[in-house]
C-alpha cells in the first residue's frame, strides 16, 4: 500500500481535505461562542483562548478549568501550561482524531458549557438590605466589627 504513488496521493490529498474541513467548522463554531483561537491553517490542531473563564490568570485557575472541562463537558483538551505556554489561558484542541459527527457533538458540548459559564457571572450581583446599610452607615464604629450589619452576599439568579 505504501508503495502505491497514487494511492498515498489520494490519500494525503484527501486528509488535507478533511482537516481543513474541521478547522474551518470548529474554529467558526467557537468563534460564534465568542471563544478566541491563534490563527493557524488546518494542521492537527489549534490553540483556544478561554482567559475570560478563568477566575483569576493562574495556571492553578488553568487546571480547576481543565478539569471542569474534562468533567462537565466530556471533553479532553488539553492545558497550555502542559505545553510551557507562557500564560495561563490557552487550550489546544486536537481535531485530527475524530469525525465529523464527533466534532458537531464537541461543538454542542462546548456551547452548552459556555452558555452555562456565562449564566453563571452575569447572574452574580451585589445584594444588601438597605435597612441594614442605613444602620451600619448611622454607626462607625461598627464598621471594623466582626458583626458589622454590612454583609455582601452573592446570589445567583
Amino acid at each position: 500500500m505504501l508503495s502505491d504513488d497514487e494511492f498515498i496521493d489520494r490519500f494525503i490529498s484527501e486528509s488535507s481535505r478533511r482537516l481543513t474541513k474541521r478547522h474551518k467548522i470548529l474554529t467558526n463554531g467557537i468563534s460564534q461562542l465568542g471563544i478566541g483561537s491563534l490563527k493557524s491553517n488546518a494542521g492537527l490542531f489549534f490553540w483556544m483562548d478561554l482567559r475570560r473563564l478563568l477566575k483569576e490568570p493562574t495556571y492553578e485557575a488553568e487546571m480547576t478549568l481543565w478539569r471542569m472541562i474534562i468533567k462537565d463537558v466530556k471533553l479532553n483538551v488539553s492545558p497550555g501550561s502542559s505545553f510551557h505556554c507562557t500564560e495561563p489561558d490557552w487550550f489546544r484542541v486536537c481535531f485530527a482524531n475524530m469525525n465529523d459527527e464527533t466534532m458537531e457533538v464537541a461543538l454542542r458540548r462546548i456551547k452548552v458549557f459556555m452558555k452555562k459559564q456565562m449564566m453563571r457571572r452575569s447572574n452574580l450581583r451585589l445584594s444588601f438590605s438597605s435597612r441594614r446599610f442605613k444602620e451600619c452607615a448611622m454607626t462607625p464604629r461598627m464598621m471594623g466589627s466582626p458583626h458589622s450589619p454590612l454583609v455582601i452576599v452573592f446570589q445567583s439568579g
